[in-house]
């Protein structure tokens, strides 16, 4: 069945930040407890609720860590690769919230050599005809 709209419509349902941080200490990017103050840090300067708690995993070896906060607003994440000197980071709120000092933050934290910091407003402002599951008009 196709579900078509005959006038654009404005959604937006949320706005997503990716970060990137590169050439990062590989001690730094091993430590959960840094990595756990972080998104503390996060949480607390962006009015953030959490839902539950965190979850964290610190691989073996050499590997990096991966955290979960799931948000009231939705979620915030990060996977960091010591092998790699990397660091990526994903928060999404469905509330429209302020700009976080990212760069800053982990040039210090991380000992990030570059941030990239990319906000997408998720959803659409113009929702033009919508084609069914099967991608016919």
């Amino acid at each position: 069945m196709d579900v078509r709209s005959s006038t654009p419509q404005s959604m937006i349902v949320g706005t997503e930040w990716l970060i990137e941080a590169e050439g990062c200490s590989a001690e730094r990017l091993r430590d959960e407890e840094l990595l756990r103050r972080l998104f503390a840090q996060v949480v607390d300067d962006l009015g953030l609720k959490t839902l539950g708690d965190p979850l964290w995993h610190r691989f073996g070896g050499e590997a990096g860590v991966t955290g979960l906060v799931m948000l009231t607003e939705s979620h915030l994440t990060c996977h960091t690769y010591p092998e790699h000197g990397l660091a990526t980071i994903n928060l999404y709120c469905c509330r429209e919230r302020p700009e976080w000092p990212w760069t800053s933050m982990l040039e210090e934290l991380l000992c990030a050599e570059k941030v990239s910091v990319v906000r997408i407003e998720r959803g659409t402002r113009e929702m033009p005809e919508q084609l069914s599951a099967g991608g016919e008009a």
